[in-house]
């Protein structure tokens, strides 16, 4: 790495550290200002905070291991969730802010009452909270490694004195962290210099999260998510050229591989975008891929999004922010990643000789390689800062909001009010925050040790999430929904996931996806209309409180409203999410249709008709979702009332 380089990561790393520093005594104030920004986040932030999360480093290289081995269809199991990211801005932003939690696990004892409540509460904060958060943590560091190794060269930079000792630890240890045999010294001469990359980031990550909480977080995402973006595009336009341009890309793919790609696949099937093209489009597949915004656990938006959600100063801004995510995350990201990935696959095609469980892994590390390769000094410090800089965003984030529910509904809920019968003060509370931070990662850094059984863990977590994903929707939609529901849905999904992971392998993952979401949304709608409904009194306060939209009737008659609002509410925010998610996909279609020369459906054959009809309805339909999401609030068209202003619900008697 020349200078510069060194010196625009250097200058990235002193930006994240000062945001801790700046604002360190806003977050030390409560656990609103640490974990929630004080709910003052303007939506164009939260927005741009989620996508940075999202921008995961490992993210492209996914995206390029797809493309060659599948081809652009298969990115519809990325692009689908934008149907969730909207669902949650157009239906479900304003019930998440106006319940006034601090996390998912704490609406739990707002919308449900008694001991069930209480359990599932406490269940939720430990699986997200630390199993599954530190499950991903160990993924993202892992990607850390796999990026930084042909970069960050510390057996070459530190002095022999200082490096030695870390050789012999991680040998001690004997945990590699890079590919070879255990009995080559050059493994653990990698690992050691992996290990030093990985507790600099970490140190750096920690410094700025620990102290300044969510702004600092938001802060350095946005940043982050500027200089990946421009990264990304200086990185397209250099392999375009060395193609011989964007359209030399698809004629160079045609040609080389005319009779066979990677695995076999064929050129039309590794640029199709609709189905009937695709390599791999069978009926379970195309049920599965329009139902995966449904069937996953975060499909009302519970997690970090929700937390971004909370965050935002107004109804108004939290649905903005939901319209930013997913236009940056969906369709803007993608239209860079997929000259990159096709041309990567013409600059540095796979050995034949490889094995076919190999080529996915060829593929990914493809990217790796052609940052080394093509980018001159600068631009490889740019995009690698910005690689490291997705890396510290995923990481920051899972870590505050990790450390969210160790406080709020594990300490405080928990070991204080429950157990110990005090209220712990606002400042003790933020200590304990900080000191999750830490106890968070020490964890992930061991799970990351043991990724050879993670592999398992993460496809049960996959199969858990199918069938969560309806009844966390429908408790905001149905008022009959209790909390037995939720524990049903779980039940059935810890005893039919591993029945189905033996039963269906890797190769029918569609189909066991879409029969434990059957399974376990029968079990829960089941368990809701056995059980007895939650207390009248809760759930007509839960109404006055969030305004939840759908089938509220005889609780909404209750607490003096019109029984067929919410209905109606429920009706414009599902037609304002299609009418956004269809500009989103048809926009992303037509320009990535248009950039890779991919073919029209067959059942379409005039392909510029096909691009500039895409183009036109995707603007077209803009301001269709905009009125639609507006009549959703109850608000005159393109009114600007409470754009800029900041509302709070009373925060919650604590159970």
């Amino acid at each position: 790495m020349a200078a510069i380089d060194l010196a625009i990561l250097a200058a990235f790393i002193v930006y994240a550290v000062s945001a801790g520093i700046r604002n360190r005594r806003a977050a030390s104030r409560n656990l609103d200002e640490y974990f929630l920004a004080g709910r003052r986040l303007p939506g164009w932030q939260a927005g741009l905070s989620m996508a940075a999360t999202q921008f995961a480093a490992d993210t492209p290289l996914l995206v390029t291991g797809l493309i060659a081995t599948a081809g652009i269809f298969a990115l519809w199991q990325l692009w689908i969730y934008a149907l969730a990211f909207l669902l949650m801005g157009f239906v479900l932003a304003g019930g998440w802010r106006r319940a006034g939690v601090l996390t998912d696990a704490e609406l739990t004892e707002l919308r449900y009452g008694g001991r069930a409540a209480a359990v599932l509460r406490g269940v939720k904060a430990v699986y997200f909270g630390t199993v599954l958060n530190c499950t991903v943590l160990a993924w993202v560091l892992f990607a850390a490694v796999r990026i930084a190794e042909p970069f960050l060269l510390w057996d070459q930079w530190l002095p022999p004195a200082l490096f030695e000792p870390v050789v012999d630890l991680v040998a001690w240890i004997g945990v590699p962290l890079t590919a070879g045999r255990p009995d080559d010294p050059a493994v653990w001469t990698a690992t050691a210099s992996n290990l030093v990359s990985l507790l600099a980031l970490l140190a750096v990550v920690t410094a700025y999260s620990a102290s300044g909480g969510l702004r600092s977080v938001v802060a350095t995402d946005i940043v982050q998510i500027a200089v990946m973006l421009a990264g990304t595009a200086a990185f397209a336009w250099i392999v375009a050229a060395e193609v011989g341009g964007p359209w030399a890309i698809v004629e160079g793919i045609r040609e080389r591989y005319g009779s066979g790609g990677p695995g076999g696949i064929r050129p039309d099937e590794i640029l199709a975008f609709t189905p009937d093209r695709a390599r791999n489009a069978a009926p379970a597949v195309l049920g599965m891929l329009g139902l995966l915004w449904l069937i996953q656990l975060n499909a009302d938006g519970s997690g970090y999004l929700a937390q971004r959600t909370m965050a935002c100063r107004s109804d108004r801004d939290a649905r903005t922010a939901a319209v930013v995510f997913t236009y940056t995350q969906v369709l803007v990201r993608s239209l860079l990643w997929l000259p990159l990935g096709l041309g990567l696959l013409v600059l540095f095609p796979p050995d034949p000789a490889l094995a076919p469980e190999l080529l996915q892994a060829d593929r990914e590390a493809s990217y790796v390689r052609g940052m080394a390769e093509l980018l001159p000094p600068g631009l490889l410090g740019l995009m690698l800062t910005g690689m490291l800089a997705a890396l510290a965003s995923t990481v920051d984030t899972h870590l505050n909001w990790g450390a969210s529910y160790w406080t709020n509904d594990i300490y405080k809920r928990f070991v204080c009010q429950a157990w110990r019968g005090v209220d712990p003060d606002d400042r003790a509370l933020v200590r304990v925050a900080r000191g999750a931070n830490v106890a968070i990662l020490a964890i992930a850094l061991l799970v990351m040790t043991r990724l050879t059984s993670i592999n398992q863990a993460w496809q049960t977590s996959l199969l858990m999430g199918a069938g969560m994903g309806v009844v966390l929707v429908l408790r905001w939609l149905w008022w009959r929904v209790n909390a037995w529901a939720e524990i049903a849905a779980a039940l059935v999904s810890l005893v039919a996931a591993p029945v189905l992971m033996t039963v269906l392998g890797d190769d029918a993952q569609a189909a066991r996806l879409l029969l434990m979401a059957v399974l376990a949304t029968s079990g829960a709608v089941a368990a809701a209309l056995l059980a007895p409904p939650e207390d009248r009194a809760r759930l007509v306060a839960f109404h006055a409180r969030v305004r939840p939209p759908g089938f509220w009737g005889p609780i909404a008659a209750a607490a003096g409203d019109a029984p067929a609002d919410g209905a109606r509410r429920l009706a414009r925010g599902a037609a304002a999410t299609g009418a956004c998610a269809a500009s989103v996909f048809c926009l992303l279609v037509g320009a990535g249709t248009w950039l890779t020369a991919a073919p029209a459906p067959v059942w379409f054959p005039w392909r510029s008709l096909w691009i500039a009809a895409l183009l036109a309805a995707g603007a077209a339909l803009v301001p269709v979702w905009r009125r639609l999401a507006d009549a959703a609030r109850g608000e005159a068209p393109h009114s600007r009332k409470s754009r800029f202003t900041f509302t709070t619900s009373p925060r919650l008697r604590r159970p």
